[in-house]
């Protein structure tokens, strides 16, 4: 085997370094048990192992290759580096590090969006996306545990999904169109946080529905 691999490597070894692999080979043969076989013997790997560590087959390669992407984000941004940063550079260099680790697999990425957008795996790639994005919240400090909690993943997921279409097909140097446009969203987020941070500011004093209706359930006695 080589020598990414220990000598007794556990399937999740295994999956973890075929995922970059299959993601190099998927651009010619798919998400496919072809680009699986491909990739297991460049590692020396038997492939009935390699098929054993993907049952359920593209959509498994595909997680595990946005693992491996998540992972190149959190190395290529180091907390030491984000540390020095506002919220809005924190998001952009994320954002911006997660497509630089897919840029030489774009015909990749595009196969495998066109996979997880199949109606029976819609809820699978919804999972996906989230991960992707709490993990930037997250990175960029957020401990959101309210309602702002999941506002910000959805509203980040948007910005980063309509940022991969942009992606996929700039040709400019640098990819000059996209960071242009991941700018502009990043500002339109960074406005509706300072929005809604000034009408909690300006609502937070006023009578609770909830509660006023949990009262009139359960009375305090």
């Amino acid at each position: 085997m080589a020598n990414t691999l220990p000598d007794d490597p556990t399937l999740d070894e295994i999956r973890a370094a075929l995922a970059p692999m299959i993601a190099d080979n998927a651009a010619f043969d798919g998400w496919s048990p072809l680009a699986l076989a491909a990739s297991a013997d460049q590692l020396g790997i038997d492939g009935d192992i390699a098929t054993l560590a993907f049952p359920g087959g593209a959509v498994e390669m595909i997680d595990a290759w946005f693992a491996h992407v998540d992972q190149l984000m959190t190395e290529a941004v180091p907390a030491v580096a984000l540390d020095r940063m506002k919220v809005r550079a924190k998001i952009t260099a994320l954002v911006e590090a997660r497509l630089a680790a897919v840029a030489e697999n774009r015909e990749s990425l595009r196969r495998a969006l066109a996979i997880l957008a199949m109606p029976q795996n819609v809820m699978r790639a919804g999972k996906l996306g989230w991960r992707s994005v709490d993990l930037m919240w997250r990175l960029a400090g957020d401990t959101a545990t309210d309602y702002n909690h999941y506002t910000k993943r959805a509203i980040l997921g948007g910005v980063y999904a309509a940022t991969v279409t942009v992606f996929l097909d700039d040709e400019s140097e640098d990819w000059a169109d996209t960071r242009a446009f991941l700018g502009r969203r990043i500002e339109g987020i960074m406005r509706f946080e300072k929005a809604k941070a000034g009408f909690s500011a300006r609502t937070g004093n006023l009578p609770s529905l909830s509660r006023f209706i949990g009262r009139l359930r359960y009375p305090v006695v």
